[in-house]
């Protein structure tokens, strides 16, 4: 009785542990996508308490800016209305540091602050140096032409005047450095002593000038604190809920994020959208296909072909013209007024004619498309490239001497990348937080279901034979009565008895 006892006592206790164990994984089951949800708004909404905001407030993975020159080698030869040939050179590539001060946490739940980039150039990581000089057009001289095209005849006459005193000519040979951050230009001092307010700069003058060691100018956005329907969304840019360099209300609006984060719970269907104070605009990407980075799935999105297209191929861009071939942006109306266009890299995407206008271009999508790598449950981006190319529109303009006989053509200056992946201790912390943990989890519950099932049986299965037939109980038996034993007059006996039958 005593080893019934017990094993009825074992067999309970591992039916009340299974029920337990069940319990506990249906409410899992039930409780456990709101939990998770709960634990990804807490830690990707902008608030200190959250495991993103050092994240988002100094960005910890390392960017690059990969710039790559496209150097004239027929300078004189385009002066004379030759097609210009050109050669890719570099990447020249620089650590990009990024970090957001004057952080101010508003009242209507958003959140204003300026994000300052500064550039360190890397040799390891670049083909060439500083110092390598490179020819490109000379965006003053030719910018200026182009600006006074319809003007009278005698103030182009004056400007060439004042070009050739100055030394200014179409093309100029200069170094990496100079180009990207600056040079002293009598040209432009010129310009800035009389026509004060013309340029955005002083001094100086680079294409990547005015971005080292300054601000994207000043974001307000919605942190996702008490709304979480407009989370990372951008409220304002310099107090600005529109921009005015476009000629449509919808080429002027100011959607999607900064371009830092992105809503969490992502479809294929969420669109993309940030603001780019580079660009002057808001740009939309669109879903590709998903994806593993370091072991965290992602969505690619990438730019539409209708990104940069003319209002002809895409009436909504028509705000954005004077167009031309389609694949480029006229960027001229915020950008001082130089006819300077955007484009993907070697006119990718682009009307084929503005690739074959130039000799040495070789668009493909390897190379030159741009992506995002978002992982769609928190709307983090893992891995991106970002690629464009600035472009100037050409041509010689009668009265100015320097444009010689220039056929009409958009000439690649140079293209960019911006890329950066997520890496090192930040890329453990986040996979282990918001991956492995959720993903744990969300195999726990099914094992503590089906071992609760399991452990629910072990009882069942125990009492079902504990009912069933025992020692001594009444069986059929073949005997009829109590077994006797042999004798003198059994058959058997008998025969041996007699012995063996006697020989014939």
């Amino acid at each position: 009785m005593g080893c019934h006892a017990r094993a009825r006592g074992a067999a309970a206790a591992l039916g009340v542990l299974g029920l337990l164990c069940a319990v506990l994984g249906t409410v899992m089951i039930v409780m456990l996508p709101s939990l998770i949800k709960q634990q990804v708004l807490k830690n990707v909404r902008i608030d200190p308490s959250s495991l993103s905001f050092n994240m988002w407030k100094e960005i910890p993975v390392p960017f690059y800016l990969s710039v790559y020159f496209f150097n004239v080698l027929n300078p004189d030869g385009v002066l004379r209305g030759q097609k210009p040939q050109v050669e890719e050179r570099g990447p020249y590539v620089y650590r990009e540091f990024r970090h957001k001060s004057n952080i101010t946490f508003n009242n209507n739940d958003t959140v204003s602050f300026l994000e300052y980039r500064s550039y360190q150039f890397q040799p390891a990581k670049s083909r060439g140096s500083e110092s390598d000089y490179v020819v490109i057009p000379n965006i003053m001289v030719l910018g200026a032409a182009m600006m006074v095209e319809n003007r009278p005849m005698s103030l182009k006459l004056i400007m060439t005047m004042a070009f050739s005193t100055l030394g200014q000519r179409a093309f100029m040979n200069r170094t990496v450095a100079e180009i990207m951050w600056g040079y002293d230009d009598p040209l432009v001092n010129l310009i800035n002593k009389y026509f004060p307010g013309m340029f955005p700069f002083k001094g100086k003058f680079g294409l990547f000038a005015e971005l080292n060691n300054s601000d994207s100018g000043l974001f307000t956005v919605f942190t996702g604190v008490k709304n979480f329907s407009r989370i990372h969304l951008v409220d304002k840019w310099n107090g600005l809920s529109k921009v005015n360099f476009w000629h449509s209300d919808q080429c002027n609006m100011i959607n999607g994020t900064s371009g830092q984060m992105w809503a969490p719970f992502m479809t294929p269907e969420s669109p993309l959208e940030f603001y780019s104070p580079e660009a002057c605009r808001s740009m939309r990407l669109i879903y590709k296909e998903p994806g593993i980075f370091q072991g965290i799935p992602t969505y690619r999105f990438v730019a539409p072909k209708t990104l940069f297209a003319n209002g002809s191929d895409y009436p909504p861009n028509e705000g954005f013209c004077p167009c031309m071939e389609s694949g480029i942006q006229n960027v001229s109306t915020c950008r001082f007024s130089a006819p300077l266009f955007l484009s993907h890299p070697h006119f990718y995407n682009a009307d084929p004619v503005l690739a074959e206008a130039v000799t040495g271009l070789h668009p493909n999508p390897e190379e030159h498309s741009l992506f995002l790598d978002i992982h769609p449950v928190t709307g983090i981006p893992m891995n991106c490239s970002v690629k464009l190319q600035l472009n100037l529109y050409i041509k010689a303009v009668k009265g100015i001497g320097q444009t010689g006989s220039i056929e009409p053509v958009v000439l690649p200056l140079l293209w960019f990348g911006e890329s950066g992946a997520m890496e090192g201790e930040t890329l453990r912390t986040f996979y282990t937080q918001l991956v492995l943990m959720p993903k744990v989890l969300h195999y726990a519950q099914y094992v503590l279901l089906g071992l609760g099932c399991a452990l629910l049986l072990i009882p069942v299965v125990y009492h079902v034979r504990s009912q069933g037939p025992k020692d001594g109980g009444s069986r059929p038996s073949l005997a009829t009565g109590p077994e006797q034993p042999p004798g003198p007059h059994t058959p058997l006996l008998q025969d041996s008895l007699r012995g063996p039958p006697a020989s014939p």
